[in-house]
């Protein structure tokens, strides 16, 4: 049984349809990244899957449980939400925080103070134990949200943009905390706009544009559906255009665009043969500076599997 599941998920807004007939499966201690343009849909699946949303009509459903009224309470003990906003707690320090949400999680006495000590220690938060909440930085504000959902141990973690906003150093250490928290066997949902760091630690993904998902698959899998014949990227040290002229020729050339200093050469796999190109090039006078195959990464999947339309 899946871990996290959506069946038939819709919601509406009035006559915006931000979800529609969404089916979504994500396995025990799988880390799933979820990808689309904004206003897609994700932060609102997100939100059911939390609680804090009904669905129009469908279901989702978190470690078999049914996400509603009747078993809330069993699903929020099962789940750690991190939405994409930290909320304000200008009097508190981060131990008081992190007390606070402890009680809030029925964690006492000594227990609670361990627990504390443990969050803030994988989060490494402990050297900011005493300092006051609105002074942390975006960066340590968002591994303080984690620290705060860890506390009860949660068996999901479902992440809404929580690396948005952030430096680069402080993304990097968001990756490795989460790169950890998978390897504790975790369950992740992850939402985010930084897609080549989703494919760094992430075993499956789902597109979503317009409330349905339009792919969902391991990376590998993203990218070979999103390449488009065999693309090389050929540079010559003078006269391009003539080069351009020359190649456009070749059997199994099927296109031949100038970007950015080099030719984008499009080819039927089936009938062009690249080692043709650089022979005929260098036969030609030209001297060939590069020949290779361009690299469909999850990006570029992402570009030519969606349109960007929202509702």
């Amino acid at each position: 049984m899946p871990m996290i599941q959506t069946v038939n998920l819709t919601r509406r807004y009035g006559d915006v349809m931000a979800l529609n007939n969404l089916n979504l499966e994500i396995e025990e201690g799988e880390c799933f990244g979820f990808i689309g343009p904004n206003g897609a849909g994700k932060t609102t699946t997100i939100k059911i899957l939390a609680t804090l949303l009904k669905p129009t009509w469908g279901e989702a459903r978190v470690g078999g449980l049914s996400v509603g009224p009747v078993n809330a309470r069993q699903v929020r003990g099962m789940i750690g939400y991190v939405p994409d906003y930290f909320g304000s707690y200008e009097d508190m320090v981060v131990r008081e925080y992190l007390e606070f949400f402890a009680a809030a999680y029925n964690i006492h006495g000594q227990r609670r103070q361990q627990v504390i000590d443990d969050v803030m220690a994988l989060t490494d938060m402990a050297y900011k134990a005493d300092a006051e909440v609105n002074t942390l930085s975006r960066g340590m504000q968002q591994r303080l949200s984690i620290a705060r959902v860890l506390l009860h141990d949660p068996k999901v973690l479902l992440l809404d943009e929580p690396a948005s906003g952030l430096d680069p150093r402080a993304r990097i250490e968001i990756r490795e905390l989460l790169k950890e928290l998978h390897r504790m066997g975790k369950t992740i949902l992850i939402s985010s706009h930084i897609l080549l760091e989703l494919a760094d630690f992430c075993s499956k993904i789902g597109i979503i544009e317009r409330g349905q998902m339009i792919f969902m698959g391991s990376v590998r899998e993203i990218v070979e559906r999103a390449r488009v014949g065999l693309v090389l990227n050929v540079a010559v040290a003078q006269r391009q255009v003539d080069a351009g002229e020359l190649i456009r020729t070749l059997p199994g050339v099927v296109s031949v665009e100038a970007a950015d200093g080099h030719l984008q050469v499009g080819l039927d796999p089936q009938r062009g043969d690249a080692s043709l190109i650089a022979e005929r090039l260098i036969t030609g006078g030209f001297r060939l500076t590069r020949l290779e195959e361009e690299k469909v990464n999850l990006e570029t999947a992402f570009m030519r599997l969606t349109k960007g339309l929202v509702q």
